[in-house]
């Protein structure tokens, strides 16, 4: 749009509205700007091409990326009105009053224009109330609407919220001259009752230096608030000043070590404001010691571990603006996801790899001669936040949620986070095990004394479980046994290294049984592991263990059950009948997913999985030795076939060997058993071959086709469908693209069905070209997205919901809920390592109405158009 049509809309002999002319700059600026015409709403304007792109917000930005705020698109704005606060009169165009909401300035990902152009517009924004990522979609107009409505919509990043508060509400006035709209309604142009003549600022390009809302938070959390007290001070002032004002601070000299404090376990966080609550860290607990330019990193037990981690997580701890101090912390390594992962931490400390070190600092001991234990901890955070830097190094300050720790909790868990610690804000700094520092977990997890190990099965000097045990006193108990999670390299090593501890008895106090006792090679009690596991059984042993690697800062003798104290009973194990042959054989090496770890992930999520792939036939990738071995399609019915897998026949191949089927999870696991990593179900059951009850498109994007595009397509697919009277579900691929799939009674064939969503698919690339194919030519495909209805047919299949995927990474295909679709869920995201935590975070299945939802395809819903 040009200005005229601004222009057109105004008499500016009556309204005090600017009326500027086109820029010839090309600059970055926002505005939102409350407006309070007929009704109330918002303007949210950016700077393009020498104006102000502007879109009518009814009910305002929300920080909560569940929220989808319609956007109505309206005529460019000059951009002198970005600095415009005053009443436009009643009788003109947008009468009402409006004051500048908020400003600053704006960044694309991507092609900006081009992103405009489509109608996918990715942006961070820098004000003084909205930072962090954004998205802007246009939503496929109907016909002869003439308004063009878009979406805005808040990214799943740091500073988003999702705890019902309302920015709005929050924040309600200017940022221009701090006053609310009643102040502005009826005074002079120019004019304010607070601050006499308004000046505007001498650029709209200018970076907000407001304090801005929420505290600096890790990389993985959300939603996060600044503690009470102070705001933090650049690195420059002196973040030190008045210690001895600080309550309860006294003089002191450093320590050479102080024992920290440590978390008592809990079933969920405690409620009430006195709790403030952090994300849990998968790492090293480390303490900082720094004086006069010497760093120091101690163990919990107060070894000296500096050199292990490298030179660069020192030189940045020796960077920080203090003489002497002593800060508490935990050293990382983050994953793809943003998560910390202890097994990573492992690997690159093998590998001899520090680049991916990262120190989050969450507590202050001691600053500069004074003790800082008996300090409150929100006064302690608050000097500790002065003196880390902004940004991403390698140290950085770990922040804290003030939301509903359950909330906190379920966020974490299904960010595949390992759990939440929660602290009183106002508690001292207690060393040792206390009540005023508690931690949740997502799953449970904790560390194991290795009393023993099984050899491989499958490869020479390897190990192919671990032996674990507790101690009760000084009595130690068999708890049971973990034997995934081991890449070969790791295997190898436990292998090189329990062989030199090698025992000729057993260390346990009691007995074992004979099958407890097979293939047993004891060790002496001295290496810790830390385990994650599904449940306790009811005799005692870890449920479905997985390892996470040795813990060097812990003695083995201090390891005991850690028990949540908690009403709840855990939901008894799913039965097993099918035995595992060489259940150490590994699937995907580099993850250290076994055979048994692939039967363990089937288990947790059964139930879920069950509906997608029992009573159908299926067409199954078999991989033997692995990810990294021969891969092989199988329909039919093979030698040596595992009991527990159906055979059915093809009413239209009676000749033919029979195909697939399974029954229940003791089918599933036959179908591990026989190296089954993908299984592929048809659109329809063997009760009714004829008449399928899904559809499913594949949206499968070419090659430099953004994620943001693929989302875009699949909402787009998802009013496509909505449209012709479907429901729409959605879930990734575990590859790169996404599935929408809509549940149908089955009354339809298979060619009415084809024909459907061929129609569909042609109507996708023939009004947006640039962007789609339904051609499955791969010339055809470069830069665009493969909208594949080819799934749609008799014998076509696709993976099924929670299907491993037989590639690196050992990716699963994850039903999601509309609401989570965007730039920080991927199409690989969820592992067989993260999903059970993941469901167990879960309010409900996001596919939980998926049966509900189908109705017929009828010749009216199959018409193009």
């Amino acid at each position: 749009m040009a200005l005229e049509t601004y222009r057109k809309k105004r008499n500016f002999g009556a309204t005090p509205e600017p009326k500027g002319r086109q820029g010839r700059r090309r600059g970055n600026s926002f505005v939102v700007q409350k407006h309070d015409a007929t009704r109330l709403h918002y303007d949210f304007r950016l700077e393009m091409d020498g104006v102000l792109k502007s879109w009518a917000v009814t009910k305002g930005p929300s920080l909560s990326p569940v929220d989808k705020r319609l956007a109505v698109h309206v005529e460019d704005h000059p951009l002198a009105y970005g600095d415009f606060e005053g009443t436009i009169p009643k009788g003109e165009y947008g009468g009402g009053t409006v004051i500048v909401w908020d400003r600053g300035s704006w960044t694309p990902i991507g092609d900006g224009a081009d992103g405009y152009a489509k109608g996918q517009l990715d942006f961070e924004l820098d004000g003084e109330k909205l930072h962090g990522r954004w998205h802007l979609v246009r939503m496929r107009g109907k016909p002869r609407e003439k308004r063009e409505n878009w979406l805005l919509i808040k990214g799943d990043d740091k500073f988003a919220r999702d705890n019902g508060e309302d920015v709005l509400d929050e924040l309600p006035l200017s940022v221009k001259t701090g006053r609310d709209l009643a102040e502005v309604s009826g005074e002079a142009p120019g004019w304010s009752s607070k601050t006499g003549r308004i000046r505007g600022p001498k650029t709209l390009q200018h970076k907000a230096t407001a304090r801005k809302t929420g505290a600096r938070k890790t990389g993985a959390q959300k939603s996060g608030t600044r503690i009470s007290g102070a705001p933090g001070k650049a690195a420059h002032e002196a973040p030190t000043a008045a210690l001895a004002d600080m309550p309860k601070a006294r003089k002191a000299a450093l320590p050479a070590f102080v024992e920290p404090a440590l978390a008592t376990l809990a079933a969920s966080p405690p409620t009430g404001e006195r709790w403030l609550h952090e994300i849990k860290f998968d790492g090293y607990r480390l303490q900082a010691r720094l004086e006069d330019g010497d760093v120091f990193l101690l163990t919990r037990s107060g070894l000296d571990w500096t050199a292990k981690f490298g030179k660069a997580v020192v030189d940045a701890l020796a960077a920080l603006p203090v003489t002497t101090a002593l800060i508490d912390g935990e050293l990382v390594v983050e994953t793809g996801t943003g998560a910390s992962d202890f097994s990573a931490l492992q690997a690159d400390l093998s590998a001899g790899r520090t680049d991916r070190f990262v120190f989050y600092a969450f507590d202050l001991l001691h600053l500069e001669g004074y003790d800082l234990t008996q300090s409150p901890l929100s006064a302690r955070k608050t000097r500790l936040e002065q003196l880390i830097p902004e940004g991403n190094g390698m140290v950085r300050y770990s922040g804290h949620f003030e939301e509903r720790g359950s909330l906190v909790l379920r966020h974490a868990c299904r960010l595949s986070l390992e759990g939440v610690v929660s602290k009183l804000r106002d508690g001292p700094y207690r060393s040792g095990r206390c009540k005023s520092w508690i931690k949740s977990k997502c799953s449970a997890r904790q560390e194991f004394v290795v009393a023993g190990f099984i050899p491989s099965s499958v490869s020479r000097k390897a190990i192919g479980s671990l032996i674990l045990g507790v101690f009760d006193g000084k009595e130690l108990h068999h708890v049971g046994r973990v034997g995934t999670g081991f890449t070969e390299a790791v295997a190898r090593q436990l292998f090189e290294r329990l062989h030199r501890l090698e025992i000729a008895t057993s260390p346990f106090a009691g007995r074992l049984s004979a099958d407890e006792r097979r293939q047993a090679r004891f060790v002496r009690p001295e290496l810790v592991a830390e385990v994650e596991f599904r449940a306790w059984t009811a005799d005692g042993h870890l449920r479905h263990a997985s390892f996470r690697g040795l813990r060097e800062d812990k003695p083995a003798t201090e390891i005991v059950r850690e028990i949540r104290k908690s009403g709840a009973k855990p939901p008894p194990p799913q039965r097993r009948t099918v035995k595992l042959t060489h259940p150490d054989r590994l699937y995907w090496p580099d993850e250290g997913v076994t055979k048994e770890g692939l039967a363990d992930y089937y288990t947790d999520v059964w139930r879920h999985m069950a509906p997608f792939v029992v009573g159908r036939p299926l067409a199954l990738l078999r991989c033997p030795n692995g990810i990294t071995g021969e891969k092989f399609f199988q329909k039919h019915a093979w030698k040596g076939l595992n009991p527990n897998i159906v055979l059915i026949e093809d009413p239209k191949e009676k000749t033919g060997a029979p195909l697939i089927s399974i029954n229940d999870l003791d089918g599933l696991l036959g179908l591990v058993q026989s190296a089954t990593l993908e299984i592929h179900p048809w659109g329809s059951t063997a009760a009714d071959w004829e008449h399928p009850d899904m559809i499913v498109m594949d949206l499968d994007p070419g090659d430099d086709v953004s994620w943001q595009a693929v989302t875009a397509a699949a909402e787009e697919v998802r009013q496509r469908l909505v449209d012709k009277g479907l429901a729409a579900f959605l879930k990734t691929s575990g590859g790169k693209g996404l599935h929408v799939v809509a549940p149908l009674k089955p009354k339809a064939d298979w060619p009415e069905v084809k024909a459907f969503t061929k129609a569909l698919a042609d109507e996708m690339a023939s009004d947006d070209p640039d962007r789609y194919v339904s051609t499955i030519t791969k010339s055809k495909r470069h830069g665009k997205i493969l909208v594949d209805y080819l799934r749609n047919q008799r014998g076509a299949t696709a993976v099924a919901c929670y299907s491993t995927r037989a590639r690196p990474g050992a990716a699963v295909s994850a039903p999601l809920s509309w609401d989570e679709l965007g730039a920080d869920i991927g199409p690989a995201h969820f592992t067989v390592e993260n999903m059970p935590k993941r469901l167990e975070a879960l309010a409900s299945d996001p596919w939980e109405d998926f049966r509900a939802a189908a109705v017929p395809l009828t010749a009216k819903r199959g018409k193009a158009g």
